[in-house]
C-alpha cells in the first residue's frame, strides 16, 4: 500500500496544547503539524474522532461519522465572528490555573458547550452570505448521516440522555409517524447538532488540507464495532444482533479467556449480522469506509480479527467465557470495497491470538499489519515482532500503540534480566534514553512504516500513557505541554529519519 518508506507520530487532537482545557483544530493543531513538517514526518496518526459518551473513550462513540464538538475551536468560531473576545477571555480565565497536563472532561465539557450554543446562536441571526451557504452544502451532501445523527442526538437530549433502547417503543423502533413528530418537536435542536458538525467538519477539512499540502498524511482509525447506544445501531437495526422485543444486544462482542483474563473480554457492542449485511452488498459498512476516506488518508481497523470470525457471547451473560467463534464475511465485504474504490488505504490491526484464516483475509488484499517493539522482547527468537522477523516491508512498527504504556514505563516496569533482555538485543541504550534506542530500532527496520507516540518521542513515563485498557479511570485525558516540542527534538527526529532513509523524496 506504502510507496516510499515514512515515518510519523501518533498523537490524538484531544492532547494537543490549548488555553482551553482540552486538544482542539486551532493553532495547537496547525503547530503540531508544522513540526512534523520541519521534521520531515509524513504521517500524523490519530484515534476515532467521533463524539465521545460516557468514560470518553474515541473508541465508544454515538456517531462512526459524526465529529467530536469538544475538539471545534473556539478560537477560530471568534474569527468567524460568532463569539467575542469577552467569551475567548472568560474561557481561558477559567483554565488558567487547571493543570494543562490532563483533560477535566467535565470542566471542559459545561464550559464549552455554553460557548458552542452561543456561537450557534449568534450564526441563527446572520443574514444570508457565503458561510450560510457552505452550511447548507454541508447539510446537503452529508444529510445520508447528519439527518439521523442531529435527530438522534436531539432525541438523547430529550429523554435526558437515556439510550435509545430505553425510549417510547415507537422511536425507539423508528416507526414512521413517529419519526415526523419529533422531528417537528426537535427541529430547532436537530439544527444546532447540525451546525456543530458543519463547525468540526469545517474546521478538520482546513486542517488536513494544511497537513496534506505538506505532505504529512493523516491516518485514521475505525472500531470495528460501534457502540449499542449509538445512531448506527439506532438507525440500522436490521444488520445487527439485537433483541427484537427490547433493542438489547441478543449476541455481544468480546474476546475468550486467555492468557492475560481467565473470564475474557466481554466489550457488550452488538455484533453484525453479517448475512443481513451481504443481502445489502455490505451497503452500511461501504458507506462508512467511504465517509472516513474524506476525512483522513489512511485508515487502521482495529480488532481486524472480526472481519474473518467473531467472539459472539449470548445476552444475559456478565463475562465473555460462554460465547463461541462464529464466521464473518470479511472476504465478500472486502471483495466488494475493493471494487467501489479499488486500492484500499487500510492498516489492519492484527493483534492478539490471530489465526492463520485471519493472516490470509489481512494478505489476500495486501493489507499491512502492526509491529510492535514493547512485544517483542518476551519470548524466543521467532517472536515475530522482532525486527529481523518481519516477512515483509508491507508492516507498521510501532514502539507502542495507545494502549500500551510509555516505553519509559515500559522499561522501567521489566525485571532486571527482561531488561538485559532488551539492552543486549539493541546494543545498549544510546545517550539519550531507552525511548530514543526503541524509535531508532523502529525507524532502522524494513517496515515502510514507523510510528512512534508522542510520549515517546518525549521520554515520558507511565502517568503520560494515554489508556490503560480494562480500566475507566483516568484516561484519555494526558496532553502535552506547547514548549515541548523543541527545536532540538525536531532536528534530532529529522536527522535519524534520514539517516534510517524515511526522509521525503
Amino acid at each position: 500500500m506504502f510507496d516510499r518508506r515514512s515515518s510519523g507520530i501518533l498523537l490524538h487532537p484531544t492532547s494537543l496544547p490549548s488555553p482551553y482545557g482540552i486538544g482542539d483544530l486551532g493553532g495547537g493543531a496547525y503547530g503540531f503539524i508544522d513540526f512534523l513538517h520541519s521534521s520531515d514526518q509524513q504521517v500524523w496518526q490519530i484515534l476515532p474522532l467521533g463524539p465521545t459518551g460516557s468514560g470518553n473513550s474515541p473508541y465508544l462513540s454515538y456517531s462512526a461519522l459524526a465529529g467530536n464538538p469538544l475538539l471545534i475551536s473556539l478560537d477560530i468560531l471568534y474569527g468567524d465572528g460568532l463569539l467575542t473576545e469577552e467569551d475567548i477571555s472568560q474561557v481561558q480565565a477559567k483554565f488558567k490555573h487547571i493543570n494543562p497536563s490532563r483533560i477535566d472532561y467535565h470542566l471542559v465539557t459545561e464550559t464549552k458547550f455554553p460557548l458552542l450554543r452561543k456561537a450557534f446562536d449568534t450564526f441563527g441571526e446572520r443574514e444570508e452570505d457565503e458561510y450560510k451557504q457552505e452550511f447548507d452544502q454541508f447539510c446537503h451532501d452529508y444529510s445520508y448521516w447528519l439527518e439521523n445523527y442531529s435527530l438522534f442526538m436531539a432525541l438523547k437530549e430529550s429523554h435526558n440522555g437515556a439510550a435509545w433502547f430505553q425510549w417510547e417503543k415507537d422511536i425507539a423502533k423508528r416507526e414512521p409517524e413517529a419519526i415526523k413528530r419529533w422531528q417537528l418537536k426537535l427541529g430547532d435542536e436537530m439544527f444546532y447538532h447540525k451546525f456543530l458538525q458543519f463547525s468540526f467538519f469545517r474546521q478538520w477539512c482546513s486542517l488536513k488540507n494544511y497537513a496534506n499540502e505538506r505532505g504529512i498524511q493523516i491516518f485514521g482509525d475505525i472500531p470495528i464495532y460501534v457502540a449499542h447506544d449509538s445512531v448506527d445501531v439506532w438507525a440500522n437495526q436490521s444488520i445487527f444482533c439485537l433483541d427484537e422485543k427490547t433493542g438489547a444486544a441478543a449476541s455481544m462482542a468480546g474476546v475468550p479467556p486467555d492468557y492475560f483474563s481467565e473470564t475474557g473480554q466481554l466489550w457488550g457492542n452488538p455484533v453484525y449480522n453479517w448475512e443481513a449485511l451481504e443481502k445489502t452488498n455490505f451497503a452500511w459498512w461501504v458507506q462508512r469506509i467511504k465517509g472516513m476516506l474524506e476525512y483522513v488518508d489512511i485508515m487502521r481497523i482495529d480488532h481486524f480479527r472480526g472481519f474473518e470470525s467473531f467472539w459472539a457471547v449470548p445476552e444475559g451473560e456478565t463475562t465473555a467465557m460462554n460465547g463461541e467463534w462464529v464466521k464473518a464475511k470479511g472476504e465478500e465485504f472486502f471483495t466488494i470495497l475493493k471494487k467501489e474504490l479499488g486500492t484500499l488505504p487500510i492498516v489492519a490491526e492484527d493483534l492478539g491470538v490471530i489465526t492463520p484464516e485471519v493472516e490470509a483475509l489481512r494478505d489476500k488484499f495486501k493489507f499491512p499489519g502492526m509491529k510492535i517493539l514493547h512485544f517483542a522482547f518476551d519470548s524466543d527468537r521467532a517472536n515475530g515482532f522482532l525486527p529481523f522477523n518481519y516477512n515483509n516491508r508491507n508492516c507498521v512498527v510501532y514502539t507502542g500503540t495507545h494502549d500500551n504504556d510509555t516505553t519509559v514505563g515500559w522499561f522501567e516496569k521489566r525485571s532486571f534480566d527482561a531488561r538485559k533482555q532488551v539492552v543486549d538485543y539493541i546494543g545498549g541504550i544510546c545517550d539519550e534514553g531507552i525511548h530514543w534506542s526503541l524509535i531508532r530500532l523502529a525507524l532502522a527496520s524494513v517496515a515502510d512504516m514507523a510510528i512512534f507516540p508522542v510520549q515517546d518521542l518525549l521520554g515520558l513515563g507511565t502517568n503520560s500513557k494515554m489508556n490503560t485498557p480494562g480500566t475507566v479511570d483516568d484516561n484519555w485525558s494526558w496532553r502535552y505541554h506547547e514548549h515541548d516540542l523543541t527545536e532540538d527534538v525536531g532536528q534530532y527526529l529529522q536527522y535519524f529519519t534520514y539517516l534510517y532513509g524515511r526522509k521525503p523524496i
